[in-house]
């Protein structure tokens, strides 16, 4: 694997500490981060590849980050920051370091939500929230009165995944530049 053109992974490990920080600080990554980091993006993509294909990087890193993370935002697993944060991200770094940030990511925050479950004693409701998503008991059914009704999953907790994707992220490319 080899590292992205300089100065994207600078630029990618500032913007990762800096929404990560204010997602540890204040539980959200503001949009002015991501309207930032994306317009720097495309200004460098096209900078060093050119307009065409600079931006079809730019594009293309910006909806893998997308639709990596937008299924478990559907199912309420994470907030709208952080999917766009890896959006931005992989606008920066392409759609084949996206992938590699994401699985990344996925490890680090699992094990980080892991841990935050088991020091909290949620490791049944964890389980049954589990089971009710794989299950399909989550989505809406047709009941006796003809009323729609959910399965109540509650949650057992939650962290600012925006810490796990920097994390995700730093791991990447520092393994990418050893």
């Amino acid at each position: 694997m080899f590292l992205p053109s300089q100065p994207i992974p600078a630029c990618v490990i500032a913007l990762a500490i800096v929404a990560a920080s204010t997602d540890l600080t204040c539980r959200r990554i503001p949009n002015r981060i991501i309207a930032i980091g994306l317009a720097a993006a495309l200004v460098v993509q096209v900078w060093l590849d050119g307009p065409l294909a600079g931006g079809a990087h730019w594009l293309a890193g910006a909806l893998t980050g997308f639709a990596v993370l937008l299924p478990f935002y559907l199912l309420r697993g994470m907030a709208a920051g952080d999917v766009k944060l890896l959006l931005t991200i992989g606008a920066w770094v392409g759609p084949a370091i996206t992938v590699r940030i994401a699985l990344a990511t996925f490890i680090a925050g699992g094990i980080w939500s892991l841990c935050v479950t088991l020091r909290q004693r949620r490791t049944r409701q964890l389980l049954v929230n589990l089971w009710c998503i794989v299950s399909g008991a989550w989505r809406p059914g047709p009941q006796a009165a003809g009323i729609l009704q959910y399965q109540q999953i509650e949650s057992v907790g939650s962290v600012p995944y925006g810490v796990a994707i920097a994390a995700g992220t730093l791991g990447v490319l520092f393994a990418s530049a050893a």
